[in-house]
């Protein structure tokens, strides 16, 4: 749990080679046991409170985490597994520009929406943020409930389906987890829908990818709360507007598209 951040400690403490223990000297001159123990130093700052929270992940870019492959995307860099898909989240700003504001991995029937945002050196922001989702749903009509989880406090809600009810007139509505997990300066914030948000087998199959992300805050200035910047590889890229340009075309067929992440608008689906 804690080797993964000896080389953080290191660079914090500014402790090199030179400050190893000095050889001891005896009768018949300088003799090393190579087995003296120096104490630690304390840290430069002390660990939040969070942290233990992602004791397996998710990893900030100067640990060390888990050998796996993932697809870089800038300022994450997301575990991928055969068969999967990704999708790149956009809306469009004043001037009517597309824009990233996430990602979102497609496992089967489960999605998964990654964001990942700038946080202060001293404190997270997932309690402000979680309390700014909980008024968000209740505003739509939705109900939902905190809960301890593996990440710590998430959210599970019941959010209203926009054009559809039952057969007796009753509004349909989605269950939907939102996980968030504060690192260093940086927030990384998830939305479950499908099977990993109610299966209890698929839950744990999404944690698992969610844990596995690394999180490249980078030295750059970023306000806290900006989301860090997501880039997209070219060959990707052309994936993408493959895809989009199929759908399109199913849709002027009369067909329909599957594997848009439900409630955002997709660029993709991208294979794995």
């Amino acid at each position: 749990m804690f080797g993964r951040r000896r080389k953080k400690r290191d660079q914090e403490t500014g402790r090199t080679a030179k400050d190893a223990p000095e050889s001891r000297r005896g009768a018949a001159g300088a003799v090393s046991f190579g087995n003296e123990i120096e104490p630690e130093r304390p840290t430069a700052q002390t660990p939040k409170e969070a942290d233990r929270h992602r004791a397996n992940g998710p990893w900030d870019s100067g640990e060390d985490a888990p050998d796996l492959q993932r697809m870089d995307l800038g300022s994450i860099r997301l575990p991928v597994q055969q068969g999967s898909q990704i999708q790149v989240n956009l809306t469009k700003d004043a001037q009517g520009k597309q824009r990233i504001i996430g990602v979102t991995l497609v496992l089967g029937k489960t999605w998964l929406q990654v964001r990942p945002f700038a946080a202060p050196k001293s404190s997270g922001l997932w309690d402000e943020r979680r309390a700014e989702i909980l008024d968000q749903i209740a505003k739509e009509g939705g109900r939902a409930e905190e809960h301890e989880g593996t990440f710590g406090t998430e959210i599970k809600a019941l959010l209203p389906v926009k054009g559809r009810t039952t057969e007796d007139g009753k509004q349909v509505a989605e269950p939907v987890r939102f996980v968030g997990v504060d690192g260093p300066r940086w927030l990384l914030h998830g939305v479950i829908r499908g099977e990993g948000a109610i299966r209890p087998e698929k839950m744990g199959e999404v944690e698992q990818i969610f844990a596995g992300i690394v999180v490249v805050r980078g030295d750059q200035p970023v306000p806290p709360g900006d989301m860090l910047t997501i880039t997209v590889p070219k060959k990707i890229q052309e994936q993408m507007a493959q895809a989009a340009k199929t759908r399109a075309a199913q849709r002027a067929a009369g067909g329909s598209a599957n594997g848009d992440a439900p409630g955002g608008t997709a660029a993709g689906p991208a294979q794995a």
